[in-house]
């Protein structure tokens, strides 16, 4: 007899439909886990180049992530999560910088937006000189009128200089050479720029040529203006706060030596040291968010997509060892032994498996990559940042692919391994009706686990619902998985009723379908992992989406929407509550803060939406109906907040309790709740007083006005006017913006599934060819064949749509609950165009191979 090596190269050889199958599955799943584990890699060693700190040996900045401690001693975990905006520091601490031994200078950095305004008394078109004296105030024709300011202190590190001139003191600006040819603006010109501390003229000091530390990070064409250090604290509205010190080494001193002699002078301060390209993290915020949205898509959804990827593998390769059952059955009969067989089956797919995995990660590679460029498309990562392609996840994806093969194949054979010589061949014959007792208990086990969570999600509110969905849908599909052949069964027999009345081709196939449990069931399960995934992943969206228009739309009571994404001006509520025929003008600045939830091992920061209201309760009730439940917004001030009924129920708080929450620079505090409103997912989940937020945000200029009375034309000079409707349109079109990483994630998950699914179908006709030849002997025309295929084809479809969509049902229905207050929200399109992919796929995975087998019966 052939040694099992010598076996499994035979099989390979004269069953190459069932194995193409097996390696395509196998490639699939390391294509997908391939470029999951790049986008995790490249999440956890993620850094930014410096730019604007790149001739600055050592900043010293605030710790831009806030913790959540869990256990204690070893055990002791601390889980980080990144500030909304920017933490900032005591400006005072460069003096102790400046002290550090080997430390030639210590400067404080500043870097806020202002905005250029019409002075509304005319402009002088001259060139201007000398000191100005009797000049009017002159407009700065900037583009979105938006200028980002520094103090002038930076332009040691930057390579800023003058061009004419001196440094600003109080109550001066410096402007770059751009803007001041612009402008025809000179030294001595008086300019009016509004700041945090609001509007105000400043005398032009000089003139400079931008350095490549100040450039880097400007928007091409955008305009810098330079303030005296003093003063760049309050006009930033951070008085006595600085972004970050640089410390600039004196001659000799090195970078190591120099940043421990700072972090030993800082001691006790709180603030972390940066040096290398950690000092890109200080000057680029966005690195934070980018390591979680990588680590989410790498790490999160990379286990659920390895998860279904090793199952569906595990199923292909399973089938291709059952569809040669009786093979194994006839080595067997001639005397092989239960250790020859294992090893075969081993040694097939060490012949397949290997070869598979580094094949599927070339195009994971190429999917990564593509992947990534979208995120930083999309503003989701800094383009600085770079994609790290290395070994470990290619390899791991091999490996994880090989294992699959090998604990597939060795479940798959265990049985005809060991099964006495004699009864080899009558049990091959025959198809087993029920899984063995193992994984039936398995399989009830997931349904019923499924099922406990369901009750959980549905009990839960926000994250922790979601949460919990996350789990139903993965027992629900274990469950489908090791309960398939019962399952396929049971559907059979029912959908397989309407095709008795449909014709002797209809009914063959239902007669078929009962009969072949076991292969309905692998043609099935990965339709409904398909339908599942991608359809919880789509309408958790859409549902969402929905509540939130619908909560926008009925919640902006006002007559008019201003917004402009530069900021509006800092006088926008007064000057518009002074138009003729304004009942009531109330800004809005939109911003996050961060919300402890949970208790125990499961403490979580929830980032929330937050409004900070210029005005008082009462006159944002005038133009915003956030639907109060309990409470009242009058009381809404200082210290006092209201918030939405889902964050209410996440952190376990109501009216007249303290929330600690955490400002969107890190600055923890604890006010009451005055109220508890419905409208938080199409509006915001906290509203605050405006002055809440100042000095703990970046930008000081409201996002948006909500005016009631009055007419648009009148408030033009304010920004871009809307009325509520197109308001809510435009938030939308950012919503589904936003949402394409969701939708992208069902693509790939539901792509993946499809393709096994489609490869798992073609298998399964394919191995039918002496049954199909069988039945052009017997008298069945092509086409009575081939129409009893189709019938089959479309009872999978059907049998998988409506087990996919139960299982979606299941998950979305709860979680929506929680999280929305209502029914998922399914678009009638959306699911029709699911439901004919499935079944076009199915057809098409039926006929093609099948017409294929009848060529030679033709």
């Amino acid at each position: 007899m052939r040694r099992p090596n010598g076996l499994a190269r035979e099989a390979v050889r004269f069953k190459p439909a069932s194995f193409a199958g097996t390696f395509l599955a196998l490639l699939m799943s390391a294509l997908i886990v391939s470029a999951c584990g790049i986008l995790l890699e490249t999440g956890l060693r993620a850094a930014v180049p410096p730019e604007r700190y790149a001739n600055a040996p050592v900043v010293a900045a605030a710790d831009q992530n806030e913790y959540v401690v869990t256990g204690s001693g070893e055990d002791l975990e601390k889980e980080a999560t990144p500030l909304p905006d920017t933490a900032r520091m005591d400006a005072a601490l460069a003096a102790r910088a400046a002290e550090a031994p080997g430390a030639a200078a210590a400067v404080a950095d500043f870097t806020f937006p202002v905005h250029a305004t019409d002075t509304g008394t005319g402009t002088d078109s001259g060139t201007g000189s000398g000191s100005g004296s009797g000049s009017r105030a002159r407009a700065l024709p900037v583009a979105g009128g938006a200028l980002t300011a520094h103090g002038w202190g930076s332009h040691t590190f930057t390579g800023t200089s003058l061009t004419s001139g001196s440094a600003p003191r109080e109550g001066e600006v410096v402007l770059d050479a751009g803007t001041a040819r612009a402008a025809h603006a000179a030294v001595g010109d008086t300019v009016v720029l509004e700041t945090a501390a609001g509007r105000q003229d400043f005398r032009v000091a000089g003139v400079a040529e931008a350095g490549p530390g100040d450039t880097a990070r400007t928007t091409e064409g955008g305009a810098l203006t330079w303030f005296a250090d003093t003063q760049a604290a309050t006009l930033a509205g951070h008085p006595g706060k600085a972004d970050a010190v640089v410390v600039l080494a004196e001659r000799g001193t090195g970078t190591a030596a120099l940043a421990d002699a700072v972090q030993q002078a800082l001691t006790g301060s709180g603030v972390q040291v940066r040096t290398g390209d950690d000092r890109g993290a200080v000057e680029d915020p966005g690195l934070g968010y980018a390591k979680v949205t990588l680590f989410g898509i790498g790490g999160s959804f990379g286990g659920i997509a390895a998860i279904v990827a090793v199952f569906t593998a595990a199923g292909t390769v399973a089938l291709s060892v059952g569809q040669r059952a009786r093979e194994f059955a006839l080595l067997r009969a001639v005397g092989a032994t239960p250790r020859q067989v294992r090893r075969a089956v081993a040694c097939e797919a060490l012949l397949v498996a290997p070869l598979a995995g580094i094949v599927g990660c070339l195009p994971g590679i190429g999917l990564a990559h593509w992947w990534f460029g979208q995120l930083q498309d999309r503003g989701a990562v800094p383009h600085a940042v770079d994609l790290h392609v290395s070994g470990f996840p290619l390899l791991a994806a091999v490996v994880m692919g090989l294992l699959t093969a090998l604990g597939a194949g060795w479940a798959a054979g265990r049985r005809p391994a060991r099964i006495k010589p004699g009864q080899a061949l009558s049990e091959a014959s025959l198809e087993r009706l029920r899984p063995g007792p193992v994984r039936t208990l398995l399989g009830v086990g997931a349904l019923v686990g499924g099922a406990i969570l369901t009750g959980v999600s549905a009990r839960s509110a926000g994250d922790d619902a979601a949460g919990a969905a996350l789990g139903v849908v993965m027992l629900f599909m274990l469950a489908v998985g090791l309960l398939g052949p019962l399952v396929a069964r049971l559907c059979a027999g029912l959908f397989g009723l309407p095709l008795r009345g449909a014709g002797p081709a209809a009914q063959l196939a239902a007669a078929n379908s009962r009969t072949n449990a076991r292969r309905l069931a692998s043609a099935i399960t990965p339709i409904v992992l398909a339908v599942a995934f991608s359809s919880t992943l789509v309408f958790m969206h859409t549902s969402e989406t929905h509540a939130a228009d619908r909560q926008l739309r009925a919640g902006v009571t006002a007559d008019h929407v201003v917004t402009d994404p530069a900021g509006l001006p800092v006088d926008a509520a007064d000057r518009a509550a002074r138009v003729p025929g304004v009942e009531a003008a109330v800004g809005l600045l939109n911003t996050q803060v961060l919300v402890p939830t949970g208790s125990g091992e499961f403490k979580a920061l929830q980032g929330a939406a937050t409004q900070g209201v210029t005005g008082s309760g009462a006159e944002l009730a005038e133009v915003q109906d956030l639907d109060v439940r309990d409470g009242g917004l009058d009381r809404l001030g200082e210290g006092r907040i209201a918030i939405d009924r889902t964050l209410a129920t996440s952190a376990d708080a109501g009216v007249g309790d303290r929330l600690p929450l955490y400002l969107p620079d890190g600055t923890e505090v604890s006010p009451e709740i005055v109220a508890v409103y419905e409208r938080g997912l199409g509006l915001a989940t906290v509203t605050m007083d405006r002055a809440s937020l100042d000095g703990h945000v970046t930008s000081a200029f409201d996002s948006t006005l909500l005016v009631r009375g009055g007419s648009a034309k009148s408030l033009t000079d304010l920004g871009e006017v809307t009325d509520a409707s197109g308001y809510a349109t435009e938030q939308n079109l950012d919503a589904r913006l936003g949402a394409w990483m969701n939708n992208t994630m069902a693509a790939v998950l539901g792509g993946f599934a499809a393709v096994a699914a489609v490869n798992t179908l073609v298998m399964t006709v394919l191995d039918r060819r002496r049954e199909l030849g069988t039945l052009r002997l017997v008298g069945s025309t092509r086409r009575q064949v081939m129409t009893m295929l189709r019938w089959e084809g479309l009872l999978v479809a059907g049998v998988g749509l409506v087990l996919g969509s139960a299982i979606a049902a299941a998950t979305l229905i709860p979680m929506m609950s929680g999280v929305t207050g209502d029914l998922p929200y399914v678009p009638p399109l959306t699911y029709g165009a699911l439901a004919a992919a499935v079944g076009g796929l199915a057809l098409l995975a039926v006929t093609l191979p099948a017409r294929a087998a009848l060529r030679r019966w033709s």
